[in-house]
């Protein structure tokens, strides 16, 4: 009969403030999309997915650091003011929890704030810092292959997990293009389609 599920899939097509995060649950790998939406308003946050404080932290360092480097990314110094924030994890009625969203949230900020379409064959995990550093995970087998369900080419990881990925077996990795970050900048070069805000190296 017909399929009651689709599996997870990712984009079909490049977005502003729409990004492919992966997300290891007690079944597995899975699919963690992350909507960012950007409006007039005073500078409000609102977070909506049925989120745990973990994740609710995250993102609230992802909104901070970029505060913090505004004039890089050529976004508004005064956005936190003059701008309300929406962040959206769909599937609401699943919990969700934890670190590793970290820079998929950092990403979907970037995206929506700078106008930048983030590549729809992308997929990345991994923890965020104040100091835009990033931090390893775990689950890396298990994210990977949910990724590779999904039709995704490209993941990115924590470089700290660079260990972790050499010791997958070659059917899981064969067709995948794993890239390794350091920095939150690392993550952007990869994960935007057209590059609108100022990263060394571009």
């Amino acid at each position: 009969g017909p399929v009651k599920f689709k599996p997870d899939e990712s984009s079909k097509f490049d977005q502003v403030g729409v990004v492919n995060g992966l997300a290891y649950t007690s079944v597995g790998g899975t699919m963690l999309t992350v909507e960012v939406a950007v409006m007039d308003g005073k500078g409000n946050l609102e977070l909506t997915g049925s989120l745990g404080d973990v994740i609710k932290e995250s993102a609230k360092a992802a909104v901070s650091y970029i505060r913090a480097n505004a004039d890089k990314y050529r976004i508004d110094k005064e956005f936190y003011q003059n701008k309300d924030i929406h962040i959206h994890f769909p599937e609401g009625a699943v919990p969700k929890d934890g670190p590793s969203a970290g820079v998929t949230i950092f990403t979907a900020l970037v995206s929506a704030l700078s106008g930048c379409k983030v590549k729809a064959d992308v997929a990345m995990t991994g923890e965020i810092t104040l100091r835009g550093r990033v931090l390893p995970i775990g689950g890396v087998k298990e994210k990977i292959l949910a990724a590779k369900t999904a039709g995704i080419t490209k993941v990115i990881v924590p470089k700290e997990n660079e260990r972790d990925v050499v010791r997958l077996e070659a059917e899981i990795t064969e067709g995948m293009e794993v890239v390794y970050a350091e920095t939150m900048e690392d993550v952007l070069k990869t994960a935007f389609k057209v590059l609108k805000v100022a990263i060394s190296g571009f």
